[in-house]
């Protein structure tokens, strides 16, 4: 029997035993909060996904050698404004620095603090300023919902929002929740993850099973957005689970694994969304489903080539219902099907209209699709007869102001 996902209110600091804080630290803005602290009181099993960039940022050096080789992670330090990416050898010693600052102050090993950073490439990191808002995260930290909203709040760059979530459900008969916030507006085209992503949660379970979750998870969520087709030096995802809701320990796969992951992906897919719709500059959140593909993989494959399409777009940012960018765009994805066999929709809040069928367009009212193409939420949905394989992916429109955000983001 498939368990009720419960979404409640908070994010992070919604599991028990999860602190977090937000701090102002002068990183590279100014009077705002740009550093976050995430902490549990008890040691917690870690797993994670990374970008796939043969160029990596030195935090995620940092974080694959804590996940794969330290006993337990405890607590994560996160900056914005400056990603410390191509830093060389004094970037890496910068984030041991910040470890066994946040280490000292928490009373934990350094090999169990994490951290992530985003901004600029090529700067580095001013560590006077860091380990200052270190000890203002330490002295700040709590479990309260004000407390995660904090940290949200503080890894933004270019977002126009914070993205957090939380959900419980029930596994062995005790109540276990997870907590989940990220950042992301623009560098967003994941590989293995995306942008900075952080999940926290009480259940118990193995390490193995945590990362198998992971693992599995991101290929159909945050590996299906997409904002400008740039993958990041920086993108992290990490997943805390410190086991103090007191369910028996899932070991294997079963029931409560497959409730732990519909939970998972819940946090997930909420996030991924909220990012997709929040890329710089967008309007809307353009959402593309495809059906009746061959294989799931064709099915990702269609869905991801229609909205990492800049031609269509930038039809959705000016409401116009060019499905030919479209079809375009599903034919170079690499995956076969028949051109003469898809079927084409727009819809959102305002309706449901078929816009190609049999080969060619369809008769429909471009004042209707405009209007439908005109909803803070256009999904585009692609029906391709071919077999019973679906996915979705996300991303937004392409507007004038994403070229203004991005021309002088470094200066």
């Amino acid at each position: 029997m498939k368990q009720k996902i419960n979404q409640i209110e908070g994010g992070i600091t919604a599991p028990k035993g999860f602190y977090a804080a937000g701090a102002e630290a002068g990183i590279k803005y100014k009077n705002r909060m740009d550093m976050a602290l995430v902490y549990s009181e008890t040691p917690c099993r870690a797993a994670g996904t990374f970008t796939s960039n043969v160029v990596k940022a030195a935090p995620v050096l940092w974080d694959k050698k804590i996940v794969e080789s330290s006993p337990f992670a405890q607590a994560v330090v996160v900056n914005s404004g400056i990603a410390n990416a191509c830093t060389g050898k004094q970037g890496m010693e910068c984030c041991e620095k910040e470890a066994e600052c946040a280490a000292e102050l928490l009373g934990i090993p350094a090999d169990s603090v994490l951290v992530a950073s985003t901004g600029v490439i090529g700067m580095q990191l001013p560590l006077d300023r860091l380990t200052e808002g270190i000890g203002k995260l330490a002295a700040a930290k709590a479990d309260t919902p004000e407390a995660g909203l904090d940290a949200a709040r503080a890894i933004m760059t270019t977002d126009t929002v914070h993205k957090q979530i939380a959900v419980e459900v029930v596994l062995g008969g005790r109540t276990v929740t997870l907590g989940g916030m990220c950042k992301g507006s623009g560098m967003i085209h994941p590989n293995m993850c995306t942008m900075l992503g952080f999940v926290t949660t009480d259940a118990n379970i193995s390490k193995e099973l945590l990362q198998r979750a992971l693992s599995a998870d991101v290929v159909d969520s945050f590996n299906m957005i997409s904002v400008d087709g740039d993958t990041s030096t920086n993108d992290t995802l990490l997943l805390l689970a410190n086991g103090m809701a007191g369910n028996p320990e899932i070991v294997c796969e079963g029931e409560d694994y497959d409730t732990f992951c519909a939970a998972l992906h819940f946090i997930t897919t909420y996030l991924a969304k909220k990012m997709a719709g929040d890329g710089e500059g967008a309007t809307c959140l353009f959402e593309t489903r495809v059906v009746g593909a061959a294989t799931k993989e064709d099915a990702r494959v269609l869905a991801k080539a229609v909205i990492c399409s800049s031609l269509t777009k930038a039809a959705i940012f000016g409401h116009d219902a060019n499905w030919g960018r479209i079809l375009c765009a599903l034919g170079y994805s690499g995956a076969r099907f028949d051109p003469d066999n898809v079927d084409l929709y727009f819809q959102g809040r305002s309706g449901r209209i078929q816009i190609f069928g049999n080969g060619t367009a369809c008769d429909y009212s471009e004042e209707e699709a405009t209007k439908i193409l005109s909803d803070p939420e256009v999904t585009v949905l692609a029906d391709m007869h071919m077999g019973e394989a679906q996915a979705t992916a996300w991303g937004c429109d392409l507007s004038y102001d994403y070229v203004k955000i991005n021309a002088d983001y470094r200066s």
